[in-house]
């Protein structure tokens, strides 16, 4: 008889032990958003959607990424000069990068180091060591550079120049530009193919995206799309973002006042659809998964989730003023 009140008291314990489970909130992955104009970043549950979060950022946040283990969250703090970097966990800002003149985008090394930062108002690419927090380079490109990918081999960096209307490749091993491939109006990102064979870059002001095969031992222009929607006028479709599948099968491309997500074969390169956003669509990220394909709308202050296999929009989330970039923590 003198032992039931422990029993008791053990299955009390447990009993409460597994609410308090059930109690916490499962955050699958975090989503986050930079907002341009309120200097913050909001953080979003991707299971649940909902906002758990928004902390400061510092000044005019854009470029945003997460470290491979994703411990780390960069933020480019362009009117700052300077990358900050917070605890995903806490939020607290725990150090700043040297990261050049008004950082726009950057790409990261897979293994997380190094950054390759675009400076947009000085004609840089800035090489960061993410470690000991100096600069490894400063690579002189065209005017006002801003995308950035990286080869899935790493062997180059490509910098887009909105000026020049240049797509740079940077060489990683030496920093040196070794081929410059002319694209159309001002080119806003790169991206590549999971297999390194493709790399596209969007021309904002003229309208497309150049396909530039990457297979052979010179980059090569192939194919450049266009786009067209009844009832918008041509002048509106600016391509901006871009993600294509792992499997190399779709592209979707953000185009601006537009308010649509082109959605692109991307072997045949023809345009299968338009999503509709929200306003002013800007950059684009996937859940780690490729279920869903999470857009920053800047002028309705929101994002958009799109269900990928479906290619339709799913909700909007009401973020920060003017979002710009969004990416989401690594599972």
């Amino acid at each position: 008889m003198s032992c039931r009140p422990t029993l008791l008291a053990r299955a009390c314990v447990t009993a409460c032990a597994l609410a308090m489970i059930c109690a916490a909130p499962a955050w699958a992955n975090k989503v986050y958003v930079s907002n341009e104009k309120g200097n913050t970043v909001t953080v979003i549950d991707s299971e649940t959607w909902e906002v758990i979060t928004e902390f400061p950022s510092g000044n005019r946040p854009r470029g945003i990424g997460v470290s491979p283990d994703g411990a780390l969250l960069y933020v480019c703090a362009s009117d700052d000069d300077t990358v900050r970097v917070f605890d995903t966990e806490t939020y607290q800002e725990l150090y700043t990068l040297p990261s050049g003149p008004d950082p726009e985008l950057f790409t990261m090394h897979p293994s997380g180091n190094p950054l390759y930062i675009a400076n947009e108002d000085d004609n840089l690419v800035t090489v960061v060591d993410t470690e000991s927090r100096t600069v490894l380079a400063e690579v002189p490109v065209g005017v006002e550079p801003e995308g950035m990918a990286i080869s899935p081999d790493t062997k180059w960096v490509i910098n887009t120049s909105e000026t020049t209307n240049m797509a740079h490749f940077i060489d990683t091993s030496d920093y040196k530009i070794k081929h410059n491939i002319l694209v159309d109006q001002r080119p806003r990102y790169a991206t590549y193919t999971d297999d390194g064979t493709k790399l596209f870059v969007s021309s904002e002001i003229g309208g497309t995206v150049s396909v530039i095969d990457t297979s052979g031992d010179l980059p090569e222009l192939i194919h450049k799309i266009g786009f067209e929607v009844p009832g918008v006028q041509p002048e509106w479709l600016q391509p901006v973002g871009m993600k294509v599948t792992s499997d190399g099968n779709w592209l979707f491309v953000a185009l601006g006042p537009a308010n649509r997500v082109a959605v692109v074969d991307a072997q045949s390169y023809e345009v299968q659809d338009y999503i509709l956003v929200g306003q002013r669509v800007w950059q684009m990220a996937f859940t780690p998964d490729q279920a869903h394909l999470l857009t920053t709308n800047g002028n309705s202050n929101d994002i958009t989730v799109i269900d990928v296999a479906a290619q339709k929009a799913l909700k909007s989330i009401q973020v920060g003023q003017q979002p710009w970039g969004v990416v989401v923590a690594p599972d």
